[in-house]
């Protein structure tokens, strides 16, 4: 214990020294910050860029409050293990190495969800307005000029458009809006008004209303998904975060002295190492599966 607060008096006053009394965190937070947006690919720097244009993004306090709870969860269970603190703190530094990652994953289901909200603004506008125009580009035309869609969606509307008056046909442009955003009510709504101006199908309401209905169908099909997930997340932590407890168990049953003897063993240590490696790796899968492909059906 006392080596670890050696080493964190250590790194506080190297920071202080070289930021020139700014706040520690902050300044710890804005180096880990300028870091990522130097290597960071190019497609999520946008994904973050939205996410902060939302107002979604965590501020710094936010930041440190998420290193302080992880590294002090990862020093607890770690020293509980092995009771060496040189794992110990070993196990702290890896930990708060995975919370750009974890911030990466809370980025795309803010990005998702919003490009899920504005494909529903684009399927439900696009269909209202083709029943006024009677015509595919001409109703595209009138959610371009609503105002109601948001880049990127917004962009790739234009694009297609465009697309449409220079091949003198939609099939490309429907293509290519299908292939930036495969969700299953694009595919089918852009097919539709396809059959529609292909066929020329001269009382098409009844074929919209309906895509209309399954459209609603699918959003709260979606939004249920989206609580439904919530409470399993709420859940899975709990289940996974009692995981890491079980070695208290262990020491209850064995004796705190007899369990810290059997830690000279090195295959003792390996097996303890795996534990933890597993069960990391089971709250990262659990993680990435509630944060990705919100929306997506």
């Amino acid at each position: 214990m006392v080596l670890i607060i050696l080493l964190a008096i250590a790194i506080y006053v190297v920071s202080y020294r070289l930021n020139k009394g700014e706040n520690v965190y902050k300044f710890f937070i804005t180096s880990v910050q300028n870091a990522y947006e130097k290597y960071a690919p190019y497609s999520f720097k946008e994904v973050r860029q939205k996410t902060k244009e939302l107002g979604r993004e965590y501020t710094t306090k936010q930041y440190a409050v998420q290193i302080a709870i992880i590294g002090g969860f990862a020093g607890v269970i770690s020293y509980l293990y092995f009771y060496n603190i040189l794992v110990t703190v070993i196990y702290v530094i890896v930990a708060i190495a995975f919370i750009p990652y974890l911030a990466y994953l809370r980025c795309q289901k803010v990005y998702s969800e919003y490009i899920f909200e504005q494909i529903q603004i684009y399927t439900t506008n696009v269909i209202m307005e083709f029943n006024t125009t009677q015509s595919f580009v001409k109703s595209l035309e009138g959610v371009r000029d609503s105002g109601i869609l948001l880049d990127p969606v917004l962009a790739d509307v234009k694009t297609m458009i465009d697309m449409s008056y220079q091949n003198g046909t939609i099939d490309e442009s429907i293509e290519y809006f299908n292939a930036k955003y495969p969700f299953y009510m694009v595919k089918n709504m852009n097919q539709l008004f396809l059959q529609i101006t292909k066929e020329g199908a001269k009382d098409s309401g009844e074929a919209l209303e309906n895509m209309a209905l399954d459209i609603d169908a699918l959003v709260e099909g979606v939004y249920r998904d989206q609580m439904d997930r919530v409470e399993f997340h709420r859940k899975f932590l709990t289940f996974g975060v009692a995981l890491f407890f079980l070695v208290l168990a262990m020491q209850f049953l064995l004796g705190q002295d007899d369990y810290i003897e059997l830690l000279d063993m090195w295959y003792v240590q390996i097996i303890l190492h795996l534990i933890i490696i597993i069960n990391a790796y089971f709250l990262l899968s659990g993680e990435k599966f509630y944060n990705e492909d919100v929306g997506v059906e």
